[in-house]
């Protein structure tokens, strides 16, 4: 679908070069600029397998490998002679640095003016904070992601997963597509896309701005209970499992009674309406735990599956991949890796009717396409590539 589209992708480490990871899946060449010597910190990144990091494996699928020094003049040429032949250039190098090394928006348009560029920091390129570093962590902490996160009594929680960054990502794929439709269908020359790792997830968090605004609400933690429906929490099984449980839509809810057999509460106006049934959501969570702590997980599920309540169990990584619906649908693909033999990851998410998304390698060794890359996009010759590699520039 993304054919003929060229992705430069000179970030590190996840929200950047997710995004690039993301247009690749979908056959944009993607190629991966890492600093020569070490390469993108990901590598090194999480779990390893033989000294092989696992992350840089799946977030650097299908992308094409070769090292560059930034940081040397001869290299920040090579990088703006590779822009002018490139659609969209992903970086999350601090402003000011990539102003120094000539490497910034302003200066890269002027060589390509079709060119996109995704820029992604910590903070944004604008205010008062847009120098200073950033991870992920922060993004989850201002956004007001782990004030609502936790028991009512325990701290502010933080994830442990890339949830900033992911969601970031995602923002910056689809800000990248329409760009690239801006100037493709209407004629308009590339842009500058700025994307923070705090304003995505914030967006996901409109409930606690909305209630503050107009009702002077600033809202706690609660655990798993959500202050717009009831019942909501997960529920501990007799067989030590647990399972969660949503009753956002009005019907469902009233479901959940008829099968726990407490038809009395879905008559009960008091828990039949929904504002009333918030008011009293701890006693409504009561009887369903009770219920659920004298079942197995499949007998719970069971019953509710049956009645049509909405709920699902809780599960590990085991369970995962052992779930038939996933199964059915392929969400995990085992890919052939010359590292690891193979790996098992995620497959792209979106589904179309006409045209499949792919992984056709994971992440490659470090310079792998070096000269590939240099021969076919600035018409190097191997007496000139030698000698980038022999003065350290690649």
């Amino acid at each position: 679908m993304l054919a003929g589209v060229r992705v430069l992708d000179l970030a590190t480490l996840a929200a950047a070069p997710l995004a690039a990871t993301y247009l690749g899946e979908f056959g944009a060449e993607v190629i991966k600029i890492e600093q020569p010597g070490g390469g993108d910190p990901i590598r090194g990144w999480g779990n390893q397998r033989d000294g092989v990091g696992l992350m840089w494996k799946s977030v650097s699928r299908n992308k094409r490998a070769v090292t560059l020094d930034l940081r040397e003049a001869e290299g920040q040429e090579l990088l703006r002679r590779m822009a002018e032949q490139c659609d969209v250039v992903v970086a999350n190098t601090r402003p000011q640095t990539l102003r120094k090394w000539g490497l910034d928006y302003e200066s890269l348009r002027v060589r390509n003016d079709r060119l996109v560029m995704l820029h992604i920091t910590g903070f944004g390129l604008s205010g008062p904070k847009s120098e200073r570093p950033g991870f992920g962590t922060l993004g989850e902490a201002m956004s007001g992601f782990a004030h609502l996160t936790g028991e009512a009594d325990g701290p502010p929680t933080l994830p442990a997963f890339m949830l900033a960054d992911g969601v970031a990502s995602l923002n910056a794929a689809y800000a990248v597509m329409m760009a690239l439709y801006h100037r493709d269908v209407h004629g308009a020359p590339g842009q500058l896309i700025d994307i923070n790792l705090i304003d995505p997830l914030a967006r996901l968090l409109e409930q606690s701005l909305l209630g503050y605004d107009q009702l002077g609400i600033v809202p706690t933690r609660s655990g798993n209970r959500w202050d717009i429906s009831a019942p909501r929490n997960t529920y501990r099984t007799c067989d030590g499992r647990w399972l969660a449980m949503s009753g956002s839509s009005p019907t469902v809810a009233l479901r959940v009674f008829t099968a726990i057999g407490r038809a009395d509460l879905a008559a009960d106006v008091d828990f039949s309406d929904p504002q009333r049934r918030l008011a009293r959501a701890r006693e409504v969570d009561q009887v369903v735990a009770d219920w659920v702590a004298t079942k197995t997980l499949d007998g719970a599920m069971a019953v509710f599956e049956r009645e049509g309540v909405a709920a699902a169990p809780v599960y590990d990584v085991t369970q995962l991949l052992a779930d038939e619906q996933l199964q059915a649908r392929g969400v995990f693909v085992r890919i052939p890796d010359a590292d690891l033999g193979t790996m098992q990851v995620q497959a792209p998410v979106p589904r179309f009717s006409d045209v499949e998304g792919h992984v056709e390698h994971l992440g490659p060794s470090l310079g792998q396409h070096n000269d590939e890359v240099y021969a076919q996009l600035l018409d190097l010759t191997a007496t000139e590539i030698d000698g980038l590699r022999a003065r350290g520039v690649i």
